[in-house]
């Protein structure tokens, strides 16, 4: 009996701390002055499927960074970024493998095709079921520069590790095998791990593992590091001790996170006790050392925080370091315990981060307001952000994506998600969605389930589908939804209370749910803005109708305490004092605010705009709804004075936009606009424009740049009228109305970028049709191509041909339509006259024959010459009435310093010879630039979604 007992004991003790059949034992050499390091690794992997293993996968994530062409240098490239593209050679790493033994036996191996970073081994002797494999690993790695994903070698010559030697992948009946993306994602099998490290002297290493022997060599010096169940290895050589380690009673914090100049005893206080709710929580954390970086902190920051600049400190200090420490410290002791497959799963464990984000908050600093300290100031305490609380913006970040269609599934594949989603919307989704839960069931379940199903399934592969088993077993409630709506699809969330009846004792309503799904909803009465009661609706499915008693309330509201993220607010309430109560108030706030649904609000903003040089700088103010969540209906009315035309002028607008789910067609936007501003010295033009326009996109690939618009409009132009025959923009008739369709198809990307479109306009004397390509190319030698081709033709001209105001422009169209923001639009000469917009037949140059009345086609092109400098051709055929096809060519110098945004032409030989030898060449002198805030802003948006 005792004996039964001892086995008893030692394996439930093995179940309890986790027992791992893998092994990774390493013996490596740096190499730091020529960014290497000479690695000799034995694997040792059991099979624990159910099939016999001929051959195996092992990930070589350090050979991700070998070419241009690899998943990471893909991913790189798509969010615009062209340090990876542009970099040098020896900048980029790579493994090779010199040797790849089993049992003595040589293998065979091989890349995995278009997977540069997965080795496929074939092994001489099969492993069967609950067999091990050992094989022996000898090869070099080369440290790649950590500029690309802030792991590699730095600068100063620091090293900063992951990912850096082979490791198995996982067989679970599929292969779990994939491509790095700097998504720091790797399915790692859990395993034992000893490293013996040869390294120079004066460095100092940096590891979540525990050190075993330190040993001083003749000219380097030697380390020994092991750690039991590991599935992180990252490793730090540098220069200068930047880590601090505190302990606490379970386990150390090992950082380097920035703390901003904070006390030594304060950094202590906050890391005891963020150490203190890991062990309340999480229970006993499995390993002596918990590793928090500088470099995971800039991965995952405490967005809102690393916004703001140095200067500005809304908050405590001991609060920013806190929640830095905390979020880092949440996420990796998920990561070193919770093993699920982060590629595919990784909703689950950036849930419950940030549900214990709010919790921690909720518990700690349950004042904390969204604007901290700002909040308190006289000039933004009336406004609605004021008022809201730090946890709220977990909700109005995921907003930000749901009101504009770009949200994702929780279950999506991580490297599927936009930027936006990836870093914060689906996270932040994700916690909200676990705080909705534990509302909706009560009772601490969702919570007590959390931490159960971490201890339970500490340092064991487990998955989302055992924690959905184990939480519908804790409640008799019907969950359904949370798994396979709330988490599983796009599905909204939007509930309206619709009829009301009343009694002195009785409340009757009917609330419906305007999206289709079985999500539950609160519904509260209020006296006031006290609560009376809270009762959760579900299963509505359309319009549903409730009766409940009235114990005095004098209003009724659906999601009063906004813990449910839904997508719109403004119609969760009704009062029951009589019926003109309902209508809101009306708000006027100067600059925009978060919206408040309890208000109709309007924003007013200064504008301070130079838009033209005959207005010059206009003063105004813009009177608009739109708040920071986009809205469905929008206008904005802008009144502005301008300076030196000692005019006012202005526009207005008003749009409403529909959005589609599941489908390529994703919006329709309808509106109009009018606007009225000057064209020419004391000349001024007013536009009306009604217009429609339908937006495709690939529903299954939101990643995907592609897109696909058609848009119609209808503008209505009168201009006053230029007595100056010489003035291009003089024309018969002033005033004129233009139809104009337009389909346009793009893909926009760093590497390869490709937009066409065809565009049709019919007015009283005219109708043409124009088609326009344009395609961009940066090549593996860092030289870029950029071609593009334009024809357009009359099909109707009865227009007089003494004037080419509607006609195909050579290099600087009229622009009758009003679409271009020219500085100087009527300028014959002078700087303002060389501004340089790419539009119909893209030359640079002023040639003789400037204009078309018949029809023109011409072809653009330019390459790179040394890094931003690129030579460019043209060459066309421009056709008039009455007489031939005139050929023109130009070519010249293009200075690229932001493609599309800030270039510099120089004319150099066109149909007028050597220009750059002529008369007045500063005058032949182009520049395109812009000063539009939105186009500039796209810069950075581009990046993000």
């Amino acid at each position: 009996m005792k004996l039964q007992f001892l086995f008893l004991f030692v394996f439930s003790s093995i179940g309890l701390t986790g027992f791992s059949q893998n092994k990774i034992d390493l013996k490596a050499k740096f190499d730091i002055e020529n960014k290497s390091i000479e690695i000799v690794q034995t694997i040792t992997y059991q099979n624990t499927s159910k099939d016999t293993l001929s051959t195996i996968y092992l990930s070589d994530w350090n050979n991700s960074y070998s070419t241009k062409k690899t998943a990471l240098a893909t991913r790189i490239a798509d969010e615009y970024k062209n340090d990876f593209h542009l970099a040098k050679n020896e900048d980029r790493g790579f493994s090779v493998v010199t040797l790849a033994k089993q049992n003595d036996a040589v293998l065979t191996y091989s890349p995995v095709k278009n997977q540069m970073d997965i080795l496929q081994v074939n092994l001489v002797k099969p492993v069967n079921p609950n067999e091990s494999y050992t094989i022996k690993l000898e090869y070099r790695v080369q440290v790649p520069n950590s500029k690309f994903t802030r792991y590699g070698i730095t600068d100063t010559g620091d090293l900063n590790l992951r990912y850096w030697y082979f490791t198995p992948a996982i067989y679970d009946g599929e292969w779990q095998y994939y491509s790095n993306k700097d998504l720091d994602d790797l399915y790692i099998p859990l395993a034992d791990v000893s490293l013996d490290l040869e390294y120079p002297k004066g460095y100092h290493i940096t590891s979540e593992l525990d050190v075993i022997e330190r040993k001083e060599l003749a000219n380097a010096q030697s380390i020994k590091l092991e750690g039991k169940d590991r599935v992180n290895t990252k490793l730090f050589l540098s220069k200068r001790a930047d880590f601090n380690t505190i302990k606490g009673d379970n386990f150390a914090i090992v950082s380097n996170i920035d703390d901003g100049g904070l006390e030594i005893i304060d950094k202590v206080l906050i890391n005891e006790k963020i150490s203190k709710f890991l062990l309340k929580t999480f229970d006993k954390y499995p390993h002596e050392k918990l590793l928090l970086t500088q470099i995971d902190y800039d991965k995952d920051p405490v967005y809102g925080l690393n916004f703001l600049p140095n200067f500005i400190k809304p908050y405590p200090d001991n609060f920013e370091y806190e929640l830095k420490i905390l979020k880092i410290a949440l996420h990796n002791y998920l990561e070193n315990t919770l093993l699920l497959n982060p590629r595919k799963e990784q909703w689950l464990l950036d849930g419950i981060q940030i549900y214990y984000t709010i919790n921690y908050v909720d518990e700690y600093y349950p004042n904390m307001k969204f604007l901290g300290s700002i909040s308190d100031y006289w000039a933004v305490r009336p406004f609605h952000a004021a008022d809201m609380k730090f946890n709220d913006k977990y909700t109005l970040a995921y907003m930000l994506m749901a009101r504009t269609n770009r949200d994702q599934p929780l279950t999506m594949a991580k490297d599927s998600l936009l930027k936006f989603n990836k870093n914060i919307a689906n996270k932040y989704k994700a916690g909200v969605g676990l705080k909705y839960l534990d509302e909706f069931v009560n009772g601490d379940v969702v919570e007590n389930t959390i931490e159960s199903f971490l201890k339970t399934n500490k340092l064991k592969p487990t998955s989302t589908k055992a924690f959905e088993k184990l939480i519908k077993s804790k409640t008799n409630k019907d969950i359904d939804w949370f798994f396979s709506e709330y988490i599983a699809t796009r599905k909204k969330i939007d509930f309206k209370i619709q009829n009301v009846t009343k009694t002195e004792d009785s409340i009757t309503l009917t609330v419906k749910n305007k999206r289709n799904n079985s999500m539950p909803v609160s519904l509260y009465t209020l006296n006031n803005d006290s609560i009376i009661s809270k009762t959760w609706l579900e299963n509505i499915s359309g319009s549903k109708t409730f009766t409940l008693p009235r114990n005095g309330a004098n209003k009724l509201a659906l999601n009063y305490e906004n813990s449910i993220p839904e997508n719109n607010l403004r119609d969760n309430w009704k009062s029951l004092k009589g019926f003109f109560f309902n209508n809101k108030p009306l708000q006027l706030r100067v600059f925009q605010d978060i919206e408040d649904p309890h208000y109709n609000q309007v924003f007013f903003m200064p504008i301070v705009e130079f838009n033209n040089i005959y207005d010059g700088l206009t003063l105004g103010v813009r009177a608009y709804n739109k708040t920071v969540l986009r809205k469905l209906f929008n206008y904005r009315i802008e009144p502005q004075y301008a300076i030196k035309s000692k005019t006012f002028t202005g526009g207005a607008a008003v749009f409403k936009t529909h959005y589609f789910e599941n489908r390529n067609l994703y919006s329709v936007n309808y509106g109009v606009t009018g606007s009225y501003k000057s064209y020419a010295e004391d000349l001024f033009v007013s536009k009306i424009q009604p217009s429609i326009s339908f937006s495709f996109r690939d529903d299954s690939d939101f990643r995907s740049n592609k897109r696909e618009s058609l848009s119609f409009r209808y503008l209505d132009i009168n201009r006053d009228q230029d007595q100056d025959p010489t003035n291009v923009l003089t024309d018969t008739e002033p005033n004129y109305s233009v139809f104009n369709a337009r389909y346009t198809n793009s893909n926009n990307n760093l590497i390869k970028y490709s937009s066409w479109y065809s565009d049709f306009q019919v007015a009283k004397n005219f109708s043409k049709l124009a088609f326009n390509y344009e395609y961009r190319r940066l090549f593996e030698s860092n030289r870029q191509l950029n071609i593009r081709f334009y024809t357009g033709a009359f099909i109707k001209n009865s227009l007089p041909t003494s004037s080419n105001y509607f006609s195909f422009a050579l290099d600087r169209p009229s622009d009758y339509l009003f679409d271009y923001s020219y500085l100087g639009r009527s300028e014959a000469s002078g700087i303002f006259s060389q501004q340089y917009i790419e539009a119909e037949g893209g030359f640079k140059s002023k040639l003789d024959t400037p204009f078309a009345n018949q029809w023109m086609s011409t072809f653009n092109a330019s390459t790179t010459l040394w890094n931003y400098v690129l030579l460019y051709g043209d060459i066309g055929l421009v056709k008039n009435k009455h007489r031939d096809p005139h050929l023109v060519y130009d070519s010249g110098i293009r200075i690229n310093l932001v493609t599309d945004y800030f270039e510099i032409y120089l004319p150099l030989y066109s149909n007028l010879g050597w220009e750059i030898g002529q008369e007045n060449y500063d005058q032949k002198i182009r520049f395109k630039f812009t000063l539009d805030p939105q186009a500039l802003l796209g810069l950075f948006r581009r990046r993000w979604f």
